[in-house]
C-alpha cells in the first residue's frame, strides 16, 4: 500500500504497512498518512482472495498487535479517519472523489485490522487498542478519549447522512461492513452475548438518537437494491501533491468498491464468482437483522427492535404522532415489492417473517393487498425446493404461511386468485389453478417429504396447522389438490397399519428376541402418526362442514377412496371426527347408486353438486373452528442469533470468516 498500485504479494514487505505496525510512533500530522492511504488494490470479492490478503498481512497484523499499546498507531489511523468523516458529506456534494477515496482506504485498513482483532482477542483487549493517548512528558490527568465509541457513532452517522451516489457507494458499503465486523464478536463465542461495550454504544450511547434513521436507511438500502456502479466512470491522473506523487485509481474511484482496489495489480482478471446483485442491499439487510436481534431485556429493550416493530406507512396520516420515539414512516408499497422480489435469499425471508410477526402495521398492509400472489408464490417455491434449501429457510417460509393463514380474509382471497401455467411445479402440468389450491399442494408435498426424509414433528405440525386454518374457507379445490389430500391420508393410513403391525409383533416376542437388542418405541411412533391422522381428518371434516357445496372435487376424491376410512370408524381416537365423514360418504354413495351404473366423471360431479345442495345442514355435527396461531419460543434469540450469523457467514464469503475460529454454530449446519 502507499502511493502506488499494490498486489497482495507485495503486502508482506510493504514499507508503509511495516511502518504502521512498527515500533515508531507516527504523529497524526505526519505526511505518512496521505502516502499510506493513496493505494490502489482490489478489495477481495471472494473468500479465497480475502484469505490470501489476511495471510499476506498476518505478520504485519501481529506486529501491530504487539507494538500498538506503545505506539498508538492504530488509534492515530482511526483519528485520521474520524477527522475526515465530517467533511465527507460536503465532499460528496462537491464531487471530491480524491477525498472520499482516501477516507475509504482508511476505513478499509481499519476494517481489515478490526476483523483480526475481534477474532483473536477478548473485548477487554480490543478496547485497549482504542484507548492509547499521547501525553507530553510530566503531564497527568485527562482520561483517554473513547475512540471506539467515536468510530461506531461516525459509522452510524455516515450510513444515515452520506447520500448514496456512485462515488459514495464504496465507503457506504465499507461503513456497513465495518459495523458488521465489530459486531462479529458473536461469531467467535459459543454462548449468546447479552452484554457488550459495542452493544452499549449502539443501544445506549450517542447512537441511540439515530436508531429510527439507521433502521429506515438500512431498509431503504434493501428496497433500492442499488448495484455497484459501473467501472471506468472516472479516472484520476497522477497529481503532484507536496513533495511526492499521489497516484490515482487504476480504474476510477467512482466505479465503486470493486475498482477502488485492483487485485494483483494492473491488468489482472478478477476471480469469477457470483455476487449479490446489490452488495450494499445485502449487507444492509444483514446489519439490520443483527441489530434488531441484539440483547433485548424488559429493563433495557433493544431500540432497533422497537423501531422494526413500530414503523408505519408513509400514506398513514394517523401515524405521524407515535408514542414510540423510535418509530418512523416508510413507503410500504416499495417495501412490499422488494420483499417479494428478493425472497430467494434467507435474509429476505427472515425479514418478511420478522415484519409479519412483530409489526402489526406491515401485517395489516400485506393482508390488505390485492396482489397477494406476488408474495405467496416465492414462499411456495421455497417450500417446493425443500431439498435444495436449508431447514431454517424452510421453517421461516412455513411460519410465514402459518401467520398469513391466521386471517380469514387471506384464506378466502387465495382461492379467488387464478394462476396460469405454474411452470416450476413439476409433478403435474397445472395450466389453471387457484393460488389456494396450489398452496395446499405445496404444503401437502412438504408434509410427505418430511414423512419420508427428515421426520421432523415440528415441521409436520406447522404444515398441518396452516392447512387447518384454511380448511373452513376451502373453495373450488382443484381436482389434483383434492386427490393429494386423500392420497396423503392413504399414506398415513398405510404407515399407521405398518407401525401397528410392528408393535404387535414386538409385544408377541417375534421381534427383538435376541438378548440385549433395544426394543423399538413403536408406541411413540404410533402416537405421532395418530396425531397427524386426526389433524388430517379434522381438516377434511372442517371443509365438509363449512363449505361442502363449494368442493365437489373433494367429495369425489373422498368417495373414490371411501374404503380408506373404514378402519377408523370405530377407532376411539377418531370416532367423533369420523361422524361427519360417515354421513357424507353414506349420503352421496346412496345418491350415486340411485343415479345408475357406469356414470361418467362429469355425471358423478353433477350428482355430487346436486346432492351438496340437498344435504340438510343439521345432519353434519358442528365442531369448534380450527384455528392455530404461531407462538414464538420463550427465548427466540437461541434460534435467531445463530441463524442470522450463519447468514452473515455464508453471505459475506468475501470477508473470509475462518471456520476454525467460528464457535457460535456447527460448520456442518452453518
Amino acid at each position: 500500500m502507499g502511493a502506488n498500485n499494490s498486489s497482495i504479494a507485495d503486502l508482506t514487505n510493504n514499507d508503509y504497512l511495516k511502518r504502521l505496525a512498527g515500533t515508531e510512533f507516527i504523529s497524526e500530522n505526519d505526511p505518512f498518512w496521505n502516502q499510506l492511504l493513496s493505494f490502489s488494490l482490489t478489495t477481495p470479492t471472494n473468500s479465497t482472495d480475502m484469505r490470501l490478503l489476511e495471510e499476506a498481512t498476518l505478520p504485519i497484523s501481529r506486529s501491530l498487535i504487539e507494538n500498538n499499546p506503545r505506539t498508538g498507531n492504530f488509534q492515530a489511523l482511526v483519528k485520521i479517519f474520524l477527522s475526515r468523516t465530517n467533511e465527507l458529506k460536503i465532499s460528496a456534494e462537491c464531487q471530491d472523489q480524491l477525498f472520499i477515496w482516501q477516507a475509504h482506504n482508511a476505513l478499509f485498513i481499519i476494517r481489515c485490522l478490526l476483523k483480526i482483532f475481534v477474532s483473536q482477542m477478548p473485548e477487554e483487549e480490543l478496547l485497549l487498542n482504542f484507548t492509547y493517548q499521547e501525553r507530553a512528558p510530566l503531564t497527568y490527568g485527562a482520561e483517554p478519549e473513547d475512540l471506539l465509541d467515536g468510530l461506531v457513532c461516525n459509522l452510524v452517522y455516515l450510513i444515515i447522512e452520506l447520500p448514496l451516489l456512485d462515488i459514495t457507494y464504496s465507503i457506504l458499503l465499507e461503513s456497513v461492513t465495518t459495523l458488521l465486523v465489530l459486531l462479529s464478536c458473536q461469531l467467535f463465542q459459543k454462548e449468546i452475548i447479552r452484554e457488550s461495550v459495542i452493544y452499549k454504544y449502539l443501544m445506549q450511547g450517542q447512537c441511540l438518537q439515530y436508531t429510527s434513521r439507521v433502521v429506515k436507511t438500512l431498509l431503504y438500502n434493501f428496497i433500492r437494491q442499488e448495484k455497484c456502479p459501473p467501472q471506468g466512470t472516472q479516472v484520476f491522473e497522477q497529481t503532484s501533491v507536496g513533495n511526492g506523487l499521489l497516484y490515482g485509481l487504476a480504474s476510477g474511484v467512482a466505479s465503486g468498491l470493486w475498482t477502488v482496489l485492483t487485485l494483483g495489480g494492473v491488468g489482472s482478471k478478477p476471480a469469477q464468482q457470483e455476487e449479490p446483485s446489490s452488495p450494499l442491499a445485502n449487507r444492509s439487510l444483514l446489519l439490520l437483522l443483527v441489530l434488531s436481534n441484539l440483547s433485548n431485556m424488559p429493563s433495557r429493550p433493544n431500540p432497533y427492535r422497537q423501531s422494526v416493530m413500530s414503523f408505519k406507512n408513509t400514506q398513514d396520516n394517523s401515524a405521524i404522532q407515535s408514542p414510540n420515539s423510535h418509530s418512523f414512516q416508510i413507503n410500504f408499497n416499495s417495501l412490499y415489492t422488494a420483499l417479494y422480489e428478493q425472497q430467494r435469499s434467507d435474509q429476505a425471508t427472515l425479514l418478511l417473517y420478522t415484519l409479519l410477526h412483530q409489526n402489526p402495521n406491515v401485517r395489516t398492509y400485506v393482508l390488505a393487498r390485492t396482489d397477494v400472489e406476488n408474495l405467496v408464490l416465492p414462499i411456495l417455491e421455497i417450500l417446493y425446493d425443500v431439498e435444495k434449501r436449508n431447514s431454517h429457510h424452510v421453517y421461516m417460509a412455513l411460519i410465514i404461511l402459518l401467520i398469513l393463514t391466521e386471517e380469514d380474509s387471506f384464506n378466502r382471497s387465495v382461492h379467488e386468485v387464478i394462476l396460469k401455467n405454474v411452470t416450476w411445479y413439476a409433478e403435474r402440468v397445472l395450466t389453471e389453478i387457484s393460488l389456494g389450491s396450489l398452496l395446499i399442494l405445496v404444503v401437502l408435498r412438504t408434509v410427505q417429504y418430511n414423512m419420508t426424509r427428515t421426520r421432523d414433528k415440528y415441521l409436520h405440525t406447522n404444515c398441518l396447522a396452516a392447512l387447518a386454518n384454511m380448511s373452513a374457507q376451502f373453495r373450488s379445490l382443484h381436482q389434483y389438490a383434492a386427490q393429494r389430500i386423500i392420497s396423503l391420508f392413504a399414506l398415513l393410513s398405510k404407515k399407521h397399519n405398518k407401525v401397528l403391525e410392528q408393535a404387535t409383533q414386538t409385544l408377541s416376542g417375534s421381534v427383538g428376541a435376541e438378548e440385549n437388542l433395544p426394543i423399538p418405541d413403536h408406541a411413540q411412533d404410533l402416537s405421532v402418526i395418530e396425531e397427524v391422522i386426526r389433524m388430517m381428518l379434522e381438516i377434511i371434516n372442517s371443509c365438509l362442514s363449512s363449505s361442502l357445496h363449494h368442493n365437489p372435487n373433494l367429495i369425489y376424491a373422498l368417495l373414490y377412496k371411501r374404503d380408506l376410512f373404514e378402519q377408523f370408524r370405530t377407532h376411539p381416537s377418531f370416532q367423533d371426527v369420523m361422524q361427519n365423514l360417515d354421513v357424507v360418504i353414506s349420503f352421496f354413495s346412496l345418491r350415486l347408486e340411485q343415479a345408475g351404473a357406469d356414470l361418467s366423471v362429469e355425471r358423478v360431479l353433477e350428482v355430487i353438486k346436486q346432492g351438496a345442495v340437498a344435504l340438510p345442514k343439521d345432519k353434519l355435527r358442528k365442531f369448534p373452528e380450527l384455528k392455530f396461531k404461531y407462538v414464538e419460543e420463550e427465548q427466540p434469540e437461541e434460534f435467531f442469533v445463530p441463524y442470522i450469523w450463519s447468514l452473515v457467514y455464508n453471505s459475506t464469503a468475501e470477508l473470509y470468516w475462518d471456520p476454525q475460529q467460528v464457535q457460535l454454530f456447527s460448520m456442518d449446519s452453518g
